[in-house]
């Protein structure tokens, strides 16, 4: 089988355009792709557990501890003991983080609008649909290399 004719090479390479795409965005905002989508990723008025944003983006825990931090340092972010659960840390917006997390929400809209344009509602709600199965597949086969040896064992 050839690169181009798997799903994940596809996946990939736009994926790839995509996060290229709000880098050069970003650039002279001073925020990546990532940032932006952990930005989108929390609450305006009422922050969000840190807990809760890994999971929200599909990410490790450790890679987001090391933005959260970046963030911090820069100051897109600050942490704050929740009221409810003082064992709880929620993330906070900054003004200059809610500034960005504006611009961010304003590029997504625009390439989604763009995207819009160019393709129907009946193909965008069939790659939805498709990309959920392969969620799904991905879930069922977490453990790929157990899943590889009994292939090769039988």
């Amino acid at each position: 089988m050839k690169k181009e004719e798997t799903v994940d090479y596809h996946i990939k390479v736009v994926w790839h355009a995509i996060s290229r795409m709000y880098n050069q965005g970003g650039l002279e905002k001073g925020i990546t792709a990532s940032s932006g989508f952990v930005l989108l990723n929390i609450d305006i008025e009422e922050g969000t557990p840190a807990t809760k944003i890994a999971p929200l983006l599909g990410m490790e825990a450790r890679s987001l501890t090391r933005m959260l931090k970046n963030m911090e340092q820069t100051g897109l972010i600050y942490r704050e003991k929740d009221p409810n659960d003082k064992r709880s840390v929620r993330i906070m917006l900054t003004e200059e983080g809610k500034k960005k997390r504006s611009f961010s929400k304003k590029a997504v809209l625009y390439f989604n609008d763009s995207v819009r344009k160019k393709v129907s509602d009946e193909k965008l709600s069939a790659f939805f649909d498709v990309m959920s199965s392969i969620e799904e597949v991905i879930e069922e086969n977490r453990n790929i290399e157990q899943q590889i040896i009994l292939i090769e064992n039988e």
